[in-house]
């Protein structure tokens, strides 16, 4: 049985500096009216240029934009909070191992009509986000397992429509459908170890996204001001300059991954989870240690002690780095 079309809701366009605070006269269409589906606003949120300028043609153009980067980057977050601004609704899925292809498409299931049980189509994800006026993310796109990446091969496409086979049925994008997704790879596989669980992409797949952008960490200083609003308690002149330090520790994790030093490197997520947990602590090395250090492997951890003498002018080698883990932290 055909649904009846969702109306698209009322639009005006919005000027990319003045809601992004990007230097372009860009203007891109919005929502008037925000509904349940549309994110949170993140006030505190840095946009990335070039990326925020890819994800916006996605939205303006109807492109399919992938976003691709190393973890902990804000690849989704970028894309919820753009759609945040613009009212747009926005539903994200994760592509883990257990998504089947029948969470995509949908399945027959037994409902009561009348007190009678019946066996009833229950739409996927896919059909009824195609038949909305909804941004659809595709999270960890390169894990997703081979048959259920083909099931969105055919939506790749911009005016592509989609054939649920057991109903008879040809869905057709709604006019304010889009398609978004991120990835920690680019389709290559798991080849650096980091990423387990990735999959070799179809190159024929890759070729339909008409955008991959690439998110990379933000600079030091921008870093420190996100952390900054996520913890206010370092916002003094002691926690400026402790901040300063846990982002250089930080930054020269990421080199020390690059230059194939160590295996594990500091997300800004762990940032932030290291200066909340010296909050809970009141030690910054104790929560270096549940942080980040614990999660290294024990031959790498005299290289990130190392990093963090440099940074923080201060020894770890008498707070167990070179023992395994402790249940409880040295007092």
């Amino acid at each position: 049985m055909s649904q009846a079309p969702v109306a698209m809701p009322p639009m005006h366009n919005v000027s990319v500096r003045d809601v992004f605070g990007l230097d372009s006269d860009l203007m891109v269409p919005a929502f008037i009216e925000r509904e349940e589906h549309v994110p949170e606003i993140d006030d505190v949120y840095r946009f990335n240029h070039d990326v925020t300028l890819a994800i916006l043609a996605g939205f303006a153009r109807n492109r399919r934009v992938m976003v691709q980067g190393l973890h902990g980057t804000g690849k989704s977050t970028h894309i919820e909070q753009i759609a945040a601004r613009l009212n747009w609704p926005c539903v994200r899925v994760n592509l883990d191992g257990h998504i089947s292809r029948l969470d995509l498409v949908g399945r027959d299931a037994i409902v009561i009509r009348d007190g009678v049980q019946v066996t009833e189509f229950q739409e996927g994800i896919v059909p009824w986000a195609l038949q909305r006026p909804v941004a659809l993310i595709f999270d960890e796109y390169d894990a997703g397992r081979p048959d259920v990446m083909f099931v969105i091969q055919r939506i790749l496409e911009r005016d592509g429509s989609f054939t649920l086979l057991d109903q008879n049925r040809v869905i057709r994008p709604h006019e304010g459908f889009r398609l978004f997704a991120t990835s920690n790879t680019i389709g290559l596989g798991n080849l650096n170890g980091l990423y387990q669980g990735t999959q070799m992409l179809n190159h024929a797949q890759l070729d339909r996204w008409n955008i991959v952008a690439t998110l990379n960490y933000l600079d030091p200083a921008d870093e420190a001001a996100i952390v900054l609003a996520r913890v206010p308690e370092l916002n003094n002149e002691r926690g400026r300059k402790l901040l300063t330090a846990m982002v250089g520790v930080a930054s020269l994790t990421r080199k020390g991954f690059e230059a194939g030093d160590i295996s594990t490197l500091m997300s800004p997520r762990t940032v932030i989870t290291w200066a909340e947990n010296i909050q809970i602590f009141g030690d910054e090395q104790v929560a270096f240690r549940l942080s980040f250090l614990n999660k290294c492997d024990e031959a790498e951890r005299a290289t990130v002690a190392e990093y963090y003498q440099r940074c923080f002018d201060q020894d770890m080698a008498e707070s167990g780095v070179h023992a395994a883990p402790q249940a409880q932290p040295q007092a």
